[in-house]
């Protein structure tokens, strides 16, 4: 290789790495603003959090809200008897819970997320059981 062929390579090569260089800043450029979008956002948040955080009764204040009291009921009802199948229906009547097809079908929907969530099985339709 002669020194001309030499020195076109390098200035190949120098081209090369200064539109890589280019790209490479422009990637910068594109994740800071990102970055700082984010930031900005993240910073919405926490201030959004703080202000509900103060705006929301303690619960000192006030009692649960009704449906945390009701998924308490029903996970204590099936801790009270894990070997029990239990149909929503069955469930209310043991709970003391209106047996209105509305308020049973809110329950099966309430046992359909702890089914979800791995809290129960479904031995069979319809029935549920405390996961073991």
């Amino acid at each position: 290789m002669n020194i001309l062929e030499l020195l076109a390579d390098l200035q190949t090569q120098h081209e090369k790495a200064t539109a890589r260089a280019g790209e490479l800043r422009d990637q910068i450029e594109h994740l800071s603003a990102a970055l700082a979008e984010l930031e900005a956002r993240l910073a919405d948040l926490a201030t959004t959090r703080k202000v509900i955080a103060e705006l929301a009764p303690t619960q000192e204040d006030s009692e649960a809200p009704e449906t945390n009291s009701a998924y308490q009921a029903i996970v204590n009802a099936f801790n009270q008897h894990p070997d029990q199948e239990f149909r929503a229906r069955e469930l209310h009547e043991l709970l003391g819970m209106p047996t209105d097809e509305a308020s049973v079908n809110v329950t099966r929907a309430r046992l359909g997320r702890l089914l979800h969530q791995g809290f129960l099985t479904q031995p069979g339709r319809g029935r549920y059981q405390k996961r073991t």
